[in-house]
């Protein structure tokens, strides 16, 4: 499976950290294996919500890490879990992708 997750850059060394620990993050005889790529995310609170950045009814945007990780099947609900844990933000965009194996 891939693991996509969207994340400031503060939080992702951490992020990375416990998802190698877990058992992501391993390609053959190598572990730490991630790619990371800045974008620009744009998101609005609505009512209700409680943001990490922002303000409720304001269309904010801003710069911020995808971290691609690959991770076995067997642990990818408990990866989703931990990072949903760890995750600053209240509502973390996780994209699971399976993978073909040709």
């Amino acid at each position: 499976m891939k693991l996509e997750i969207y994340v400031p850059e503060k939080d992702l060394d951490r992020l990375r950290m416990a998802l190698n620990d877990l058992g992501a993050c391993r390609v053959g005889a190598y572990d730490n294996c991630s790619s990371v790529v800045t974008v620009t995310g744009t998101w609005r609170p609505l009512s209700g919500a409680s943001p990490y950045d922002g303000t409720v009814g304001v269309l904010c945007h801003g710069a911020e890490c995808k971290l691609e990780v690959v991770c076995p099947r067997k642990l990818a609900a408990q990866a989703v879990e931990l990072v949903r844990r760890l995750h600053p933000y209240e509502e973390p965009v996780i994209h699971v992708l399976p993978l073909l194996d040709l």
